[in-house]
C-alpha cells in the first residue's frame, strides 16, 4: 500500500515556492483584446531589464481566468488578461483552489467595434437594431408584448433605412470577454428599448439576461473564435458581413474595415475616452500575489505597465489604441498596485 503524507502548511508553502522558482519567466494568458497591449509591454520589459521576456498566450478572458484560478505553482499562469472584470464565481473558484491573494490591475478602456469592410456602405445603427438583428428571441413584430423566434433575415427588415443585405455578423465565442461586454453593453442596451423586456430586469433578472444575452444560432451570428485578426480577414473577403472586435484591431486595420455609427458615434479614441461611444468597456489583468517573489520579475513587470510613459495619455499603449485612465484614476490605481493590494471580494453578477 502506498501511503500519502500530509505536509504541514509551512512545508507546503516551501514546496510551492521552490516549484515556482523553477520557472524564470512570467507566464501570461487571457484576453485577445488585451494581448497586443500586454505583448508590447512584455517586449519592452524584456529589452530594458535583466528579466526574461514574459510568455503571453491569447486564450480569451474566460479561458484565461479558468487557467489562472486552477491553482498556484509553475504549471499555472502568473497573470491573466481580461477585457471584463473577474466574475464573483471565478473569484470564488480562485479561492477554492488556493489562489487566495489576487491583485486587480485596471489598465485602461477599449471600445468594441461593430464594423464592416471599407468597400461597403457604413452602417448607422442604434443598439435596438443590433439586438433585433442578433437575439435568439425578439419582440413580436405584431406589436404585442410577447417574444418570438427571430424572424429577421435582412437588415432592412429591422429598419428600412438600413441596406437590404443579409444579416451576417462574425463575433467572438462565449469564452471571450469581448462577447460578455458586447452582450452587456450592446444587447442589453437594445433590449431596454422595449418596456416589457426592460421590466424583466426588476421582475426576473435571470429571464432578462436570458432574453438579452442569448444570440441566435441560425447562421446570422457566426462564432469566429478568439482571433480578432481572423474576423478582420473575413470582413475583407465578404463586404456584406459585419464583425465584432476591439477598437485596437479596428485602428490597426482602418485601411480594411470601418466602424459603424452606433447612436451617432463611431468607435474612435475621443468618443470612447469621453464616454460617448456606447459600446466601450474597461480592460484588466489579474496577478497572483503568491507568485510575487518566487517567479522573477512580476513586481518589475507591474512597474513597467504602470509607468506614465506606458499607460499615460502620451504613453506607448495609447499609440497602440488603448484608451488611458484619467490622471486621478491612474495615480490611485498605480498606488494600489505598487502596494500589491489584493481583492477582498467581488459582488455577485
Amino acid at each position: 500500500m502506498v501511503k500519502h503524507l500530509l505536509l504541514p502548511a509551512s512545508l507546503l508553502a516551501l514546496s510551492v515556492s521552490s516549484v515556482a522558482q523553477a520557472r524564470d519567466y512570467i507566464n501570461v494568458v487571457g484576453s485577445s483584446t488585451v494581448y497586443p497591449f500586454a505583448t508590447v509591454v512584455a517586449e519592452k520589459f524584456g529589452k530594458s531589464t535583466a528579466f526574461n521576456t514574459p510568455k503571453i498566450e491569447s486564450t480569451g478572458s474566460g479561458g484565461g481566468l479558468k487557467l489562472f484560478c486552477a491553482g498556484i505553482g509553475v504549471d499555472t499562469p502568473d497573470i491573466t488578461n481580461s477585457s471584463r472584470r473577474i466574475k464573483a464565481s471565478e473569484f470564488e473558484q480562485c479561492q477554492e483552489n488556493g489562489v487566495s491573494d489576487v491583485i486587480e490591475v485596471l489598465i485602461g478602456f477599449d471600445g468594441i467595434a461593430f464594423a464592416n469592410s471599407v468597400d461597403a456602405d457604413q452602417f448607422e445603427l442604434e443598439l435596438k437594431d443590433i439586438f433585433l438583428a442578433l437575439a435568439e428571441q425578439v419582440p413580436n413584430p405584431d406589436g404585442s408584448d410577447s417574444l418570438v423566434e427571430n424572424p429577421y433575415t435582412l437588415w432592412s427588415e429591422i429598419n428600412p433605412d438600413l441596406p437590404a443585405v443579409k444579416i451576417e455578423v462574425l463575433g467572438p465565442p462565449p469564452t471571450s470577454g469581448t462577447r460578455d461586454a458586447f452582450a452587456e453593453l450592446a444587447m442589453e442596451g437594445g433590449c431596454q428599448a422595449f418596456d416589457f423586456i426592460k421590466k424583466m430586469k426588476s421582475d426576473d433578472k435571470n429571464q432578462f439576461k436570458a432574453v438579452c444575452h442569448t444570440m441566435r444560432e441560425d447562421g446570422a451570428y457566426v462564432e469566429a473564435g478568439e482571433n480578432d485578426n481572423l474576423i478582420v480577414q473575413k470582413l475583407q473577403a465578404n463586404s456584406d458581413a459585419l464583425g465584432i472586435f476591439g477598437f485596437s484591431f479596428l485602428e490597426q486595420n482602418d485601411d480594411i474595415v470601418q466602424s459603424s455609427l452606433i447612436g451617432g458615434f463611431e468607435a474612435e479614441f475621443d468618443a470612447i475616452a469621453e464616454g460617448d461611444y456606447p459600446i466601450s468597456r474597461p480592460l484588466y489583468f489579474y496577478v497572483k500575489k503568491q507568485h510575487v517573489g518566487t517567479v522573477p520579475g512580476i513586481e518589475e513587470y507591474l512597474a513597467e505597465f504602470t509607468k506614465e510613459g506606458t499607460w499615460g495619455e502620451d504613453g506607448y499603449l495609447a499609440d497602440k489604441g488603448m484608451i488611458p485612465l484619467n490622471e486621478e484614476l491612474r495615480e490611485e490605481t498605480g498606488a494600489a498596485i505598487a502596494a500589491l493590494e489584493t481583492l477582498e471580494g467581488i459582488e455577485e453578477e
